[in-house]
C-alpha cells in the first residue's frame, strides 16, 4: 500500500510503527454550529481510509477530536445567553447525527479539548523547561526559530515568512520575541471560560490541543496524521514543532491531506450564499448520496459540488442498489445446491473485480478507480447472473458487491421503506411525546424516520413529511 505523504511530497510504501496496528489522528470540527459539507469531506475520506485499513487486516486506533473551546463557540454562547459548554454539547450531538447519516464510523476515541487541559498545561511546562517556550504577562509563546526543522511539512521558509508575506505570519502582539512565535496559552478575557494555570487564568491555544490529545490516546509517535489541506499551515506545522520539541521523537510518519471543496466552481462562503450544512443536504438527499459524491474523486483532487453532480451521484448509487436488489430477486428464484464447475471458474472473474478494487485503494486510496471497479462488477452481475445460476453463485456475487461498497462506507442494500400509514402513526406518537415533554422519545422517532429516508418538517399547519 502506497500513500502520498504531504511532508515528502511523494507516495511512500506504508509501513506501520507496530506490525498489524495503525495509530491514526484526524483533526475534528470546531463545534459551534451544524457541520458544513466542507467538514464532511475529511470525515468521509479518512473514515474510508480507516475502513480500508481494517479490510487489509490492520487494527486501527482512530482518534478524532472535537474542539469545544474556541472564539466562535464563545461568541455563539454570548449571542444566545448560554454557556460555551451548552453550545459545544448541543453541536457535538448534532454532528454525531450527521456522521451517522453519512455512515461515518465513530472514532475509537473522540476526545474533547476541555477535558484534556491538564495534559496541555503539562506539555507547555515541559516546553518552557526545555527553552522552547516563554511566558510574557500570562501569555505563553512557542519559540518557532528554536525548532530548526520548522516548515518541513508546509515547505515554508521562516525567513521568507518573516520578510515579506505578513498574511502567512502567525498572528500575535508586540510582546513576542519574534513575530513568528505562536500562542500556547492565553489569559482569559471578560465573559470567557477559563482554567487555572501557572501563568494565568486562561485557556490553551488551538495548536497545543491536538498535540496533547494525539500523545495521550496514540502515543508520542503515530502512524498517520490527517485533515484538510487548510490545516497544513500553521496548525499541523505547529503541532509538529510542539510535539517533537516536547517528546524528542518524530511526531507522525505519514501526513495525509484532502483537497478543498468548491461550490459551483466557487469557494464556499456565507457571503456568497453558497454555504451548505450537511443537515440542509439531508433534507434533499439520502446522505449516502453525499458520501458517494465525495468518494467519486480522488481525495487529493479539488472537488466541485453542484446540484447536477449530486443528481449524477444519486443515479449512480441507485444503479448499484438496483443491481443488489435484482440479485435478491434472482436469489429467491435460483435453484439450491452446490456451485457448478462453470460457476466456480466464473468466480475468478468476480475475484478479479476485487483485485482491481484493492489495486486502486492500495494506490493512495484512489476511491474513484475503486468505484469504477464496483461498477464493472455491477455490469457483470446485470449481464451474466440469472435465475439459471445456483443460489450459492448468486449469493457470492451479491455479497461481493455489498462487501466492496461497505469498505467505502456505501450502503448497497436499500433500506426497507415504511408504508405511509406507518409513518403517520410514528408522527402521531412523536407529537404525543412532545406534548408530554418526552423530548428524548420525540428525537428518537425523528431519527428513526430519518434512517428510513423520511424527513419531517415542522410547519404552522402541523408536521409534514417527505421521502428523501
Amino acid at each position: 500500500m502506497r500513500v502520498y505523504n504531504t511532508q515528502s511530497k511523494r507516495k511512500e510504501e506504508f509501513v506501520p510503527l507496530e506490525p498489524g496496528k495503525v495509530r491514526m489522528y484526524v483533526c475534528g470540527p470546531t463545534v459551534y454550529n451544524y457541520i458544513h459539507i466542507g467538514n464532511a469531506r475529511p470525515m468521509i475520506v479518512f473514515d474510508t481510509v480507516r475502513r480500508y485499513m481494517e479490510h487489509k487486516g490492520y487494527e486501527v486506533n482512530f482518534v478524532s477530536n472535537f474542539t469545544d473551546v474556541d472564539d466562535k463557540i464563545i461568541a455563539k454562547a454570548n449571542e444566545e445567553g448560554v454557556t460555551s459548554k451548552e453550545i459545544s454539547e448541543r453541536y457535538i450531538a448534532e454532528c454525531k447525527k450527521d456522521m451517522e447519516g453519512m455512515n461515518v464510523k465513530p472514532a475509537t476515541t473522540h476526545p474533547l479539548a476541555t477535558q484534556e487541559i491538564d495534559g496541555m498545561i503539562e506539555m507547555i511546562s515541559t516546553l518552557i523547561e526545555k527553552g522552547y517556550a516563554y511566558d510574557v504577562n500570562g501569555t505563553v509563546y512557542f519559540r518557532t526559530r528554536k525548532f530548526s526543522e520548522y516548515g518541513k511539512l508546509s515547505h515554508k521558509n521562516l525567513d521568507d515568512l518573516r520578510a515579506g508575506n505578513r498574511s502567512l505570519l502567525v498572528t500575535g502582539e508586540d510582546q513576542k520575541e519574534d513575530p513568528l512565535d505562536f500562542v500556547l496559552w492565553k489569559p482569559k478575557k471578560e465573559g470567557e471560560p477559563y482554567w487555572e494555570s501557572p501563568w494565568s487564568d486562561g485557556r490553551p491555544g488551538w495548536h497545543i490541543e491536538c498535540s496533547v490529545m494525539a500523545k495521550k490516546y496514540l502515543g508520542e509517535e503515530i502512524d498517520i496524521h490527517a485533515g484538510g489541506e487548510d490545516l497544513v499551515f500553521p496548525h499541523h506545522e505547529n503541532e509538529i514543532a510542539q510535539s517533537e520539541c516536547c517528546n524528542g521523537k518524530t511526531f507522525a510518519r505519514y501526513w495525509l491531506h484532502n483537497a478543498f471543496l468548491n461550490i459551483d466552481n466557487r469557494k464556499m462562503s456565507k457571503s456568497l450564499g453558497n454555504f451548505f450544512t450537511v443537515r440542509e443536504i439531508s433534507e434533499k438527499y439520502d446522505l449516502q448520496v453525499l458520501r458517494f459524491f465525495m468518494l467519486s474523486a480522488h481525495y487529493r483532487s479539488p472537488l466541485n459540488f453542484s446540484a447536477e453532480l449530486m443528481e449524477s451521484s444519486k443515479n449512480a448509487l441507485e444503479r448499484i442498489r438496483n443491481a443488489v436488489s435484482n440479485l435478491g430477486y434472482i436469489l429467491d428464484a435460483a435453484a439450491a445446491g452446490e456451485m457448478t464447475e462453470a460457476e466456480r471458474s466464473e468466480l475468478a472473474n468476480v475475484n478479479a473485480f476485487e483485485a482491481k478494487f484493492d489495486e486502486a485503494m492500495d494506490d493512495d486510496f484512489n476511491t474513484a478507480d475503486a468505484i469504477a471497479a464496483v461498477f464493472e462488477l455491477v455490469k457483470y452481475a446485470n449481464s451474466s447472473v440469472n435465475s439459471g445460476n445456483t443460489k450459492s453463485f448468486v449469493q457470492d456475487v451479491r455479497d461481493e458487491i455489498i462487501k466492496l461498497c461497505d469498505i467505502l462506507g456505501i450502503i448497497a442494500e436499500e433500506k426497507e421503506e415504511l408504508l405511509d400509514d406507518e409513518i403517520e402513526k410514528l408522527i402521531e406518537e412523536r407529537q404525543a411525546a412532545r406534548k408530554a415533554k418526552n423530548f428524548a422519545r420525540a428525537d428518537e422517532i425523528r431519527n428513526q424516520l430519518l434512517e428510513k429516508g423520511i424527513t419531517l418538517l415542522d410547519t404552522r399547519e402541523g408536521v409534514k413529511w417527505k421521502r428523501a
